[in-house]
């Protein structure tokens, strides 16, 4: 990379900064265009750095695991930051208490929890994505959430200030929470519960055996595409989109697992207007059979 051409505010970062870098491969969909800034901070130091250089209207996305976004086709004209390994540090604070990096793979946490005779992590080994996002999405499984085991993040936000947040003030709803989107989490302290390893392994195998069972896997999708709409009916959407929606629905190569109806997947060389045809065609057809208006879980970056 030529960092001559490029804008002089960032040359200090010119080991960890690319400039028209491809989001293809940063992303479990593997669909999108460049984006105009791709950094990896290696530190906070420079991280706190490079937002100070940014101006604060400038679109930023930090993006962790990249299994439930989908970027356009286009440029993405702003930075996109993927945190370095020295932010997926984990360690033990006190024998019931767990720090993890916002990098930290939440299969990876549910791993070292494990390893640590700590139960009530067992759901987030299977749950693909990391512990920013997690945190981001309220991201959850049968039954439990991650408002169930956290005690604080630590953030930074736009003018470079790290702030520590207790899990009290954050008000957690299905699939969200009410943190500034312009937060960029950097670690979160989590609790469990004393346990046997044996057991929590035996859970951990239940769990994961139930997921391979009912979702597809090895494939190029985003996860579930939509909210299971809980205010409007107690029924899962996967059943709704299913009954709804003509079999072998597909727009290029953007289709709907056959193994899950909340799937939607990548064939083999998708385009973002694939995805996103086949996305308002299910939402219109169960608005039409059901009156049930869907959300997206998956996250669009336009």
């Amino acid at each position: 990379m030529n960092i001559e051409r490029f804008d002089n505010r960032f040359k200090k970062f010119s080991k960890s900064i690319y400039f028209n870098h491809s989001l293809k491969k940063l992303n479990w969909f593997n669909i999108g265009g460049d984006a105009n800034i791709y950094f990896k901070p290696d530190n906070l130091h420079d991280l706190i750095e490079f937002l100070k250089i940014c101006k604060s209207e400038e679109k930023i996305f930090v993006i962790g695991a990249g299994s439930n976004v989908l970027f356009k086709d286009d440029i993405f004209k702003g930075a996109v930051i993927k945190l370095s390994k020295n932010f997926s540090r984990i360690s033990l604070l006190n024998e019931n208490t767990i720090i993890a990096g916002s990098g930290v793979l939440d299969k990876s946490l549910s791993e070292f929890a494990a390893e640590n005779n700590l139960g009530g992590f067992e759901f987030l080994s299977c749950i693909p994505g990391t512990i920013g996002g997690g945190i981001r999405m309220n991201s959850g499984c049968f039954g439990r959430e991650f408002k169930d085991i956290l005690i604080s993040v630590q953030a930074i936000n736009r003018l470079g200030e790290v702030l520590t947040i207790p899990s009290k003030d954050i008000i957690f709803g299905y699939r969200s929470c009410n943190l500034a989107k312009d937060l960029i989490f950097l670690s979160a302290s989590f609790k469990g519960n004393k346990d046997k390893r044996d057991k929590i392994e035996q859970e951990v195998k239940k769990l994961k055996a139930k997921k391979e069972k009912a979702q597809p896997t090895r494939i190029k999708t985003g996860g579930s595409t939509f909210k299971n709409p809980i205010e409007q009916t107690n029924r899962k959407v996967w059943e709704i989109i299913k009954e709804s929606v003509p079999n072998k629905t597909q727009f290029g190569d953007a289709i709907i697992s056959d193994k899950h109806a909340n799937f939607f997947i990548n064939k083999n060389n998708a385009s973002y207007k694939d995805m996103k045809k086949l996305i308002e065609f299910v939402k219109e057809n169960v608005k039409n059979k059901t009156g049930i208006k869907l959300d997206l879980e998956i996250v669009l970056v336009e």
